[in-house]
């Protein structure tokens, strides 16, 4: 999809979120994320994460021992490929002067890592770029998700960057926000792991029970909902708790009232916030 919006002019900045480390050995997932660079011709942020164990064992045979190690493993090896890519090639080809391969263009492509627990968030101190949170509240950013990457990445290098994905959506007549929480996020409400994350930040939810954690989204402010105003005012707490980038996340609308209605949304949000950019909050 990203590749199809480049070739039909939208040469942008671009990230795919995070993809399932199952999906994709490192080398594809590297020619991938380079080719869309060279497509685009800007930068592309790569997301990876492990899965649930069960998707994991069902595309594996087996889910990983340690999803924390093998996520930091996944991405150092697409880093290898990445970096042993990006050297200019020298001319090649039956006669000089005509090349079969010219030289190599560089490109610039961050590696994130989709980070929930205090083990990922290590991980991805080891290794990324940008670590990708999802359903995570500003306080357990600053205290639990940002500590544990600075402990990662150690002396040797800087720590990721944070970015969170946000579940957003503007309140309008006849919107029911608990309803919209749980189509968003009827699956990861489900995850134990998500679940365990969400009580960790003081979020008390059942994967046995979606819709009463839907509501518990709701009036915790994980899922915000508001005028636009009053959405980006939530927004900012992100930025005041250290996270460098909020992505706005629309599925609740998506999924009830279709794209545009989305698209809308995530529209008057993004001309909201003019307001708050000199804070150096950055939304995307």
């Amino acid at each position: 999809m990203l590749a199809f919006m480049a070739g039909a002019g939208y040469r942008i900045p671009v990230g795919t979120s995070v993809s399932l480390t199952p999906m994709r050995p490192p080398l594809q997932a590297a020619v991938e994320a380079r080719s869309l660079a060279l497509l685009t011709g800007a930068p592309v942020t790569a997301g990876f994460g492990a899965a649930t164990p069960e998707f994991v064992a069902y595309v594996r045979g087996e889910p990983y021992r340690r999803p924390a190690v093998a996520v930091r493993d996944y991405l150092l090896g697409v880093r290898a490929f990445l970096d042993s890519a990006n050297p200019v090639l020298p001319p090649l080809g039956d006669r000089a002067g005509d090349p079969a391969v010219g030289p190599a263009r560089r490109v610039e492509v961050e590696l994130g890592a989709g980070v929930l627990r205090r083990g990922m968030a290590r991980a991805a101190g080891e290794s990324a770029d940008v670590a990708i949170t999802w359903m995570t509240p500003p306080d357990y950013v600053k205290g639990t998700i940002a500590p544990a990457l600075r402990e990662g990445a150690g002396d040797g290098r800087p720590p990721p960057r944070i970015t969170t994905v946000v579940h957003v959506a503007i309140a309008r007549p006849g919107r029911d926000a608990a309803h919209l929480a749980y189509a968003a996020a009827q699956g990861h409400l489900r995850s134990p792991h998500y679940a365990d994350m969400l009580r960790r930040a003081g979020c008390d939810v059942d994967p046995r029970d979606p819709g009463s954690g839907a509501r518990r989204l709701v009036d915790s402010g994980i899922f915000v909902f508001g005028t636009p105003e009053q959405i980006m005012a939530a927004l900012h707490e992100y930025e005041r708790a250290g996270v460098d980038e909020v992505v706005l996340n629309a599925a609740g609308v998506h999924v009830t009232e279709g794209c545009q209605a989305a698209v809308e949304d995530a529209a008057e949000i993004l001309e909201a916030s003019r307001a708050v950019r000199a804070a150096g909050a950055a939304v995307t």
